[in-house]
């Protein structure tokens, strides 16, 4: 395992963002763990986790020039990673969206930077549905933007559904054409499971969930 994916887990546990147990998710299935990346909540934490998104997006080699984040867990991410860039020398704009359009001021749903003939890389917690992940894609191109990849957290790499084996990562994937690269994923956290005199008795519940739900690993 990569550093940035295992460096990314152990701070996920430490900050409780992670966790283990019995979790019913929004698709009503019983997952054995849950990932709430709203727990890196302060300074220390943050600068960490964009360090494992600059890392994560550095390793691919994706060209970009500008950074957006969905709202709401996105625009922290987003500005968090762009602030990591900036210390390793590359100051990128940032753009961000608002739920609602404003109606005075400067008016609109987008604050910062110009998307305009831009490639833009996406930054967010995790993709769940896509449901705001292709909202996303379709307000960078309606900027003029064009999307170059979509960097989350975790993928769980788990089935839309019965009928649709794809997990939601490989869904818009394929459907936008452009790469989502995860930080880590849940291969990654079976290895860390492992490694983790702490975390080894959960590794049978982790299998029997990717058994049942898991999809082929998309890296």
């Amino acid at each position: 395992m990569s550093d940035h994916r295992h460096r990314f887990l152990q701070l996920a546990l430490t900050a409780d963002a992670l966790r283990f147990g019995q979790f019913t998710l929004k698709s009503g299935r019983l997952s054995p763990y849950f990932f709430n990346a709203g727990r890196f909540d302060s300074g220390v934490r943050m600068v960490q986790l964009a360090a494992c998104y600059a890392d994560a997006v550095e390793a691919t080699g994706l060209k970009f020039d500008v950074v957006f984040g969905p709202a709401y867990k996105g625009i922290p991410l987003a500005t968090a990673t762009a602030c990591e860039f900036a210390q390793r020398g590359r100051d990128l704009p940032l753009s961000f969206n608002r739920k609602e359009a404003k109606a005075h001021g400067e008016g609109g749903n987008l604050i910062g930077a110009d998307m305009n003939g831009k490639r833009v890389l996406i930054v967010d917690d995790v993709i769940t549905a896509g449901t705001a992940i292709r909202e996303a894609l379709g307000i960078i191109k309606g900027a003029g933007g064009t999307p170059a990849g979509i960097v989350v957290a975790l993928d769980r790499q788990e089935i839309a559904s019965e009928t649709d084996r794809r997990s939601a990562a490989q869904s818009v994937a394929e459907e936008a054409g452009i790469p989502v690269v995860a930080v880590a994923t849940l291969a990654d956290l079976l290895d860390f499971a492992s490694g983790n005199p702490e975390l080894v008795g959960y590794r049978q519940p982790l299998e029997d969930y990717r058994s049942r739900y898991g999809t082929r690993p998309t890296r």
